[in-house]
């Protein structure tokens, strides 16, 4: 069996791919197309404009499928879980199989004896605002339990970059940003485990977190679920990724240099991207939604670059494109409701779910129209002993930052409650 990975420098999901082949044990040739024009051109000719891709004999794997990769080299779950085991950290077989190792280390399954627990605070969501409310809670001596059904899956874990983060001078993942606050906080006494939550029981001064394995009961709540990612995607969208639809400049953006491709998005990732693409591409689309951007995005950070075509009102439809072959472009509705076809070689895509995930709540707390749920200054809830932050409640803009600030307002507001305090009780020291 001939194994060949088609990498490009940058591109962490290349790396996820080879830590994957490592420790399953198969030997692979890899061929870099950024410092190899004829791997790029080889690529090209198959129609494919993307890495990772992996050819297992003559089938190709496009973009980061372990699952699909497994089932063709025929390893069991027993020998992926056996190779996680032996995977050395830091070592050659870095990458996946060390962030695995990590995210296990962190989290453990929900044990009955959690269950005969009364934890002083239970933050629901480990994200930013969870995970920070988790370090000022345990280091103020609460007993705390995080509990977070995909902790790899968040609106922040799925970052790519991040480089604005107070205090933090180098890039680095947003899975690697909320891991180091998640490890912070375990260090400081906080328990993380994996749970699926279900609902809500506030009656009463003890509360009732319930999850399919049984319920949690806690003297405070958090609710830090975030936002509801994309769940729907574009017709022609799957047929296509990785045959000209793509997710990241980092890894693709060589592959259309002196082409026409398309931006999908109106957040501060759609402008930056679109900035980076237009230094390869011959022109960029930049298709915008709404009337304008979201958060911080600013449109003056594409001043100066010619060859980007700002498009307000345009939402994409459906990727068009031969079956079985590559996409040949976008369908667009204008504002109005008229349709245009923009016949482009690619589209990056950065649209994200904004909806709060609160759903579970039901009529527990006091939520609004969109299923925000109301709060007051000090994150206070509808229930007393019960708060909400990050993306789960209405903030101005929704920044990693002002999520971990809501962390540890919570936590203290928490702290208050819990030892019937008169006043929050800010930490110096």
């Amino acid at each position: 069996m001939k194994i060949v990975v088609y990498t490009s420098t940058g591109c962490t999901y290349c790396a996820k791919i080879k830590a994957e082949l490592q420790a399953w044990g198969f030997e692979y040739e890899e061929r870099n197309v950024i410092e190899n024009k004829e791997y790029f051109n080889d690529l090209h000719a198959k129609g494919i404009f993307s890495t990772p891709v992996t050819f297992i004999d003559d089938q190709a794997v496009i973009g980061y499928r372990p699952n699909k990769m497994k089932q063709i080299l025929g390893v069991t779950e027993e020998q992926a879980k056996a190779a996680a085991a032996a995977a050395v950290p830091g070592g050659d077989k870095a990458g996946i199989t060390a962030e695995k190792d990590k995210q296990e280390e962190l989290f453990t399954e929900l044990t009955p004896a959690m269950l005969e627990e009364t934890y002083d605070l239970v933050c629901i969501g480990s994200g930013p605002a969870g995970a920070s409310a988790a370090v000022y809670a345990s280091r103020g001596k609460l007993k705390v339990l995080v509990v977070d059904k995909a902790p790899a899956s968040g609106a922040l874990a799925i970052t790519h970059k991040i480089a604005n983060y107070p205090g933090v001078a180098e890039e680095l993942t947003g899975l690697e940003l909320v891991d180091r606050i998640r490890k912070q906080a375990k260090e400081y006494g906080a328990t993380f485990v994996k749970g699926n939550v279900q609902g809500l029981q506030l009656d009463g001064d003890i509360k009732e977190i319930v999850l399919p394995d049984g319920t949690i009961k806690a003297k405070s709540i958090f609710i830090a679920v975030g936002a509801r990612g994309r769940t729907n995607k574009l017709k022609g969208e799957e047929e296509f990724a990785g045959r000209g639809v793509s997710y990241c400049s980092t890894c693709d953006a060589a592959f259309f240099e002196g082409r026409e491709i398309a931006v999908v998005g109106d957040n501060e990732e759609a402008v930056s991207e679109a900035s980076t693409l237009a230094q390869f591409a011959k022109k960029v689309h930049f298709l915008i939604p709404g009337k304008k951007l979201s958060g911080q995005a600013n449109i003056n950070d594409l001043d100066g670059q010619n060859n980007i075509d700002v498009l307000y009102g345009h939402k994409v439809r459906e990727i068009l494109g031969e079956e079985d072959g590559k996409m040949e472009g976008v369908l667009v509705e204008k504002e109005g409701g008229e349709q245009q076809t923009f016949k482009v070689d690619g589209v990056f895509m950065y649209v994200a779910g904004n909806k709060p995930a609160t759903d579970f709540i039901g009529d527990t707390l006091k939520r609004d129209e969109d299923g925000y749920i109301d709060v007051d200054f000090n994150l206070q809830t509808s229930v007393e002993g019960v708060f909400a932050g990050g993306d789960a409640r209405r903030t101005p803009l929704k920044q990693a930052v002002i999520a971990a600030a809501d962390g540890a307002i919570a936590a203290q507001g928490a702290d208050k409650y819990v030892n019937k305090r008169k006043r929050l009780i800010p930490q110096y020291s």
